[in-house]
């Protein structure tokens, strides 16, 4: 697989998620995406849910590793890799709509390291995660 580095506007990143097949198939909606902020949102399906009637872990893996992954690119404008997805289940979740948010909390050269929360809409908090992840640059 070969990785490329960005070297693009804040646009063209926005695009590259907007644009991915990933992004696509789960349904996220992309509220706001700065260097500063992103905030994404997903409106639960049926599919998503689990054996007792709630959203499934994994889904809540998956958005704030996604989240996690913008954020990262917006701030560097060079593509990531996850090394490390660390979550903390706080609360069950029902149908509705979810939203994730990150913060970089230390960006260095070639590791960024984030923490991300999960909640409703009404701001009952679902999860609440930390990831480190790897900036390729050339």
């Amino acid at each position: 697989m070969e990785v490329k580095n960005l070297e693009t506007s804040l646009d063209e990143v926005k695009k590259r998620f907007t644009d991915s097949p990933f992004f696509k198939n789960m349904g996220f909606k992309m509220l706001e995406f700065s260097e500063e902020k992103v905030l994404l949102k997903l409106s639960v399906k049926e599919e998503f849910m689990n054996v007792n009637g709630t959203l499934h872990g994994g889904i809540h893996a998956s958005m704030l590793d996604q989240v996690f992954g913008m954020a990262v690119q917006a701030a560097t404008k060079s593509t990531c890799a996850t090394i490390n997805l660390n979550i903390n289940y706080l609360a069950s979740s029902g149908t509705g709509d979810v939203f994730a948010t990150a913060r970089i909390l230390q960006q260095g050269y070639r590791t960024v390291i984030l923490e991300g929360e999960l909640f409703e809409e009404g701001g009952k908090k679902l999860a609440h995660g930390t990831g480190t992840f790897k900036v390729f640059r050339s």
